[in-house]
């Protein structure tokens, strides 16, 4: 080897090393997304859920029906916080119906179908006898109960047939009948059809359009044919069509959609029009609260049916769309509950309910925004009215139950508060596969079958 000039041997120098390739960067989008994914997917999401999402529903309820109410209790002499007082009462016997459903058994809620069914028909049969049912702006469906409380019983009407409805297909499922038409809808759909008889006879169509809702939803999740889900539905609408063809009142109202002018001719669309006066004045962050013009006597109803528009003017767009976002966050909650259960009554029940609280929602809101005929239906938990909170409030419960006997929220909640003298367990567990909401198919069914 040739030396340097210094006649020292040359210095090898080692080879460079390759730099490591940088991991690259992960997009903050996807890792915000698959966190939202992991919390959003978690054992109690349902159940904090409904609990959470219901409590603020009633509680901004209570707020707005005392803001809506004290001109009309003013306006009939009586206390400004009149109406407010009542529903906080009907409340606060409503949360311990909820804490008793929340805490009952499956068992017990599947005993309890057929005394409720038998109590809400007896009801009902009691608003038809004279001097025992009352009249309420031209609709027989109450019943005094001493001094200024009314009970109607319809609203229990739709608890009833929730529960029963569930409790007799999750049987006839058991027993592998659902899959002949005749088990599906005998005894159901008749017994259905006997409580719309009870409530049309008191001439509240908007309940008995609830009731149907719960009707189609019970059988859909039952996995009911599609020329039978059909043939149903058609009955049913011809059934709708009659009755609001032979009623001018009913007319009316379907004349007043979309209307601008609180009088289109003959049809007197006051109460439509002056509820878009009263979302349209309301702007994004609305007038304040308790700062409503439509309540000194524009609006009928205004903490009854039409609270939603009252909400609109008061807190403007931002609490409409509030409540929006939690009917949204406990409808997720309910099909979440009712399609990760292996027991049939469960998913059933669970399904029931959502469907009720959610088609009765949407009627309602539907109504004040102009987008469906007026039908007389209080928005859930939110709108004036003690007959229609209590068994709403124990359906709430229901869900919670079902949320809560869930196996994963079973092992978390057990995890979270154990018992004195017992150590956490954190054993492994089989994967569950979870069922969907509608019944499986036990036999093949023709190609023209859903």
């Amino acid at each position: 080897m040739p030396g340097s000039r210094t006649g020292r041997p040359p210095v090898r120098r080692a080879p460079r090393r390759t730099a490591a390739p940088r991991p690259a960067r992960e997009n903050p989008l996807r890792a915000l997304h698959a966190r939202a994914y992991k919390a959003w997917d978690r054992p109690l999401t349902a159940y904090y859920l409904i609990l959470g999402g219901s409590a603020l529903i009633t509680v901004l309820g209570l707020v707005m029906v005392y803001s809506a109410s004290q001109i009309t209790a003013l306006q009939m002499s009586l206390p400004g916080s009149y109406f407010f007082r009542k529903q906080l009462l009907a409340a606060g016997i409503g949360a311990v119906l909820l804490l008793a459903a929340s805490r009952m058994p499956v068992k017990l809620h599947r005993a309890l179908a057929y005394p409720i069914l038998a109590g809400a028909v007896f009801l009902m049969i009691l608003v038809q006898v004279p001097g025992i049912g009352m009249e309420v702006k031209g609709n027989q469906n109450w019943i005094g109960i001493g001094g200024s409380f009314q009970l109607q019983p319809s609203e229990f009407g739709k608890l009833a047939l929730v529960l029963w409805g569930a409790d007799l297909l999750a049987r006839k499922q058991e027993r592998r009948l659902l899959s002949q038409w005749k088990h599906m809808l005998v005894p159901f759909v008749p017994a259905a059809f006997m409580l719309l008889g009870l409530i049309m006879l008191g001439g509240d169509m908007g309940t008995a359009i609830i009731l149907t809702a719960i009707l189609f939803g019970l059988l859909w999740l039952a996995g009911a044919p599609t020329r039978l889900f059909a043939g149903v539905l058609t009955i049913a609408a011809l059934i709708g069509a009659l009755l609001i063809r032979t009623s001018p009142n009913r007319m009316a109202r379907l004349a007043c959609l979309g209307a601008t002018e609180p009088r289109t001719g003959p049809v007197d669309c006051w109460q439509a029009v002056h509820g878009i006066y009263a979302l349209a004045s309301g702007g994004i962050f609305g007038s304040g609260l308790g700062a409503s013009v439509e309540k000194w006597g524009q609006l009928p109803e205004a903490h009854t049916d039409f609270i939603f528009a009252i909400t609109g003017e008061e807190l403007g767009l931002a609490g409409t769309l509030s409540v929006l976002a939690l009917f949204a966050a406990l409808g997720y909650a309910g099909i979440r509950v009712a399609g990760r259960t292996e027991d049939p009554f469960v998913r059933y029940a669970a399904g029931g309910v959502t469907t009720w609280i959610m088609a009765q929602a949407v009627i309602n809101i539907g109504a004040v925004l102009g987008l469906l005929p007026i039908a007389g239906v209080p928005l859930p938990l939110f709108s004036y009215g003690g007959s229609a909170l209590l068994p709403t409030m124990f359906a709430i419960g229901l869900l919670i139950a079902f949320a809560r006997d869930e196996p994963a929220a079973r092992a978390a909640l057990a995890m979270r508060q154990p018992r004195f003298g017992r150590k956490r367990g954190r054993g492994s567990q089989r994967p569950r596969r979870w069922n969907t909401m509608r019944r499986r198919a036990t036999t093949a069914r023709s190609s023209g079958e859903r």
